[in-house]
């Protein structure tokens, strides 16, 4: 009997241009198992959109408009977890009616980013 290798890990593209979110954000789909592929621009996520199985978008960004962002990736297939300031729900809102599967606070990610990523990650792994 023959054993089927085991599943590579998920690629998951990070879109951020803030350093210090985006290796937060690494270090949590790291922590949770998965491969994180950063971009720094809509021009860069648009080239791994084709390679990556999930994208995660920091919505508070100056090269880019994260909800024009979350559409383009959830218009590719790609489930999308957002994250932004608590406070701004207008802009959470718009990124959930965009395609955002999840949008989460910058502290949820920050207090409890490995444990929410992985739970966000199984779900979008197959099998």
């Amino acid at each position: 009997m023959t054993q089927d290798p085991p599943a590579a890990p998920l690629r998951i593209a990070i879109l951020a241009d803030d350093l210090i979110w985006a290796t937060r954000l690494a270090d949590g789909v790291r922590a949770s198992g998965a491969t994180p592929v950063p971009a720094r621009t809509m021009d860069g996520l648009d080239l791994l959109l084709p390679d990556v199985d999930c994208v995660i978008v920091d919505l508070t960004a100056r090269a880019y408009d994260g909800v024009a962002a979350i559409a383009v990736a959830s218009a590719a297939g790609r489930p999308v977890l957002a994250v932004g300031q608590h406070d701004d729900q207008e802009l959470r809102a718009r990124a959930r009616a965009a395609g955002a599967d999840r949008v989460y606070a910058y502290r949820k990610l920050f207090e409890d980013g490995p444990a929410t990523m992985r739970a966000w990650i199984a779900k979008e792994s197959p099998g």
